[in-house]
C-alpha cells in the first residue's frame, strides 16, 4: 500500500511516517518504481508508534518498544520496565503541575482584580 493508505490505516500523517522512516523507526519496502510499499506489519508498527507517542513515550523510548515488539523472544519484563519508568515520570510531572497550580491559585486569590494598579501576582512574579 502507498503512504496515503498507510496514513489512513495508522492514523498518522504522511509527514510523520516519512520522519519515522528518516530516523530509522520503520523501513518499508520499495517497489521497482522506487515508491514506498507499506505492508500490514508496517501499519501495525505505525499504530504502535502512534499510540506510544500519544502516551508520552519519547522517540527513543518508542525505538526501544519497537525493538521489543519485533523481538519475539522478548521478556515482557523489559516492556514493563519501560512502561513503569514512563509512569513514574508522569507521576512526577503531575506532582510538579499540582504544585504550580497551588502557587498560581494562591496568587489569583491574592489579587483583587480591580481598577487599582497594585497587583500581588506581578509583585510575586517579579520577586521570584
Amino acid at each position: 500500500m502507498n503512504i496515503g493508505e498507510a496514513s489512513g490505516r495508522s492514523g498518522l500523517p504522511a509527514k510523520t511516517i516519512r520522519y519515522y522512516e528518516d530516523i530509522g523507526l520503520i523501513r518499508p519496502d520499495r517497489g521497482d518504481n522506487g515508491y514506498r510499499d507499506y505492508g500490514a506489519d508496517d501499519v501495525h508498527k505505525l499504530r504502535l508508534l502512534h499510540r506510544s507517542r500519544s502516551l508520552g513515550f519519547s522517540v527513543d523510548e518508542c525505538r526501544q518498544l519497537l525493538a521489543l515488539y519485533e523481538d519475539k523472544s522478548r521478556a515482557s519484563a523489559d516492556v514493563k520496565e519501560i512502561a513503569t519508568s514512563k509512569l513514574i515520570e508522569i507521576d512526577r510531572k503531575i506532582r510538579e503541575l499540582a504544585e504550580l497550580r497551588r502557587t498560581l491559585e494562591h496568587l489569583v486569590h491574592a489579587c483583587h482584580g480591580n481598577d487599582r494598579p497594585d497587583c500581588p501576582i506581578l509583585e510575586e512574579l517579579s520577586e521570584g
